[in-house]
């Protein structure tokens, strides 16, 4: 039994789903909500305060600031917390309102974005409000995931070891895009492995992360509209893009199993399965990660009103999702 004395001293990291009885194919999905934080992103957050500590950027009367739609700023909240620092994170009004409750609690600063950039969308606003705050006091620490080399590092050194720890023969790994730290973490560790591993990035349509359109897109996590400084292509086999009305089924589909997943982890799946399809992935031994789990997300992906507002009256159609979501 573990004992700890900080939140972020526990992460489960050896928790898998296979989800053949639920889609047909077999996709082994790495559940990354067990720890304080609910997420994945906590790896990253605790890898780039850990590196800021160390090169005493971040200082006892610093106040950490970070443009996030979510997730890393309820880990930075977190971490924040536990070591007496000041932060305040920057959304937008996409943001799940829980999400937003819970970094209020944990003692954080909440600014919200309400209009998006002309060029940069919500995420340029965003980073354009960090960039102007940080310039007006020297306190203001900005982490800055899009670039810092820590928000890949952290899956490099942990998640990617761990997923070839459990499945040595490995064929094809699904990693979603958001600023693509997970991505590039994984993509690099496997692109060094003893076998080839195909990595396939799945993306959101309306993102722009791989040339894309940019488009509508309401579901935080994935997708973004200006691209990632720290993507390099080179390391991705195959980008899938999805829809967000198949992640949305693919989501409800998996609770309608019992698996109450976020967002992220729909698009994820839904992609998988797609290709899977495409490729007769029988043969294959495939791996998926699920950045958070479905709390979050119940006043948006699993609220009848706000799918039926935006994705219309079809988008949970009883038909389809007994029948299996559709090939992305």
């Amino acid at each position: 039994m573990p004992v700890i004395s900080v939140p972020q001293a526990f992460n489960e990291d050896e928790l898998y789903v296979d989800l053949r009885s639920i889609f047909g194919h077999s996709l082994f999905l790495k559940c990354e909500g067990f720890n304080f934080a609910g997420s994945i992103k906590l790896k990253a957050a605790r890898e780039m305060v850990e590196i800021a500590e160390r090169d005493a950027v971040l200082t006892p009367g610093s106040v950490l600031v970070e443009s996030s739609s979510g997730n890393l700023g309820v880990a930075l909240s977190m971490i924040a917390a536990s070591k007496g620092y000041r932060f305040l994170c920057v959304t937008d009004s996409r943001c799940n309102l829980s999400t937003r409750r819970l970094m209020e609690a944990l003692g954080s600063q909440v600014h919200i974005i309400t209009e998006p950039d002309a060029d940069g969308g919500f995420l340029g606003a965003r980073i354009n409000y960090v960039r102007a705050l940080s310039a007006t006091d020297d306190r203001y620490v900005w982490l800055n995931q899009y670039t810092h080399p820590g928000n890949w590092t952290a899956h490099h050194r942990k998640t990617a070891p761990a997923i070839a720890r459990h499945f040595p023969r490995l064929d094809v790994l699904f990693v979603g895009a958001g600023t693509t730290g997970t991505l590039m973490g994984c993509a690099r560790y496997f692109r060094e492995w003893h076998r080839p591993v195909r990595i396939v990035a799945v993306d959101s349509v309306g993102s722009v992360t791989f040339g894309g359109a940019p488009g509508r897109r309401m579901i935080p996590g994935l997708g973004t509209s200006v691209r990632p400084p720290l993507l390099d292509e080179a390391y991705v086999d195959e980008v899938v893009r999805v829809e967000e009305a198949d992640t949305i089924r693919a989501c409800h589909r998996l609770a309608r199993s019992g698996f109450l997943f976020g967002g992220s982890t729909g698009t994820v799946v839904s992609g998988a399965m797609g290709w899977l399809a495409q490729h007769d992935g029988r043969e294959l031994t495939a791996a998926a990660i699920a950045p958070d789990l479905g709390e979050r997300y119940l006043d948006t992906v699993y609220q009848t009103n706000w799918l039926q507002d935006l994705y219309g009256e079809d988008v949970l159609n009883s038909d389809e999702l007994a029948a299996g979501i559709r090939a992305s």
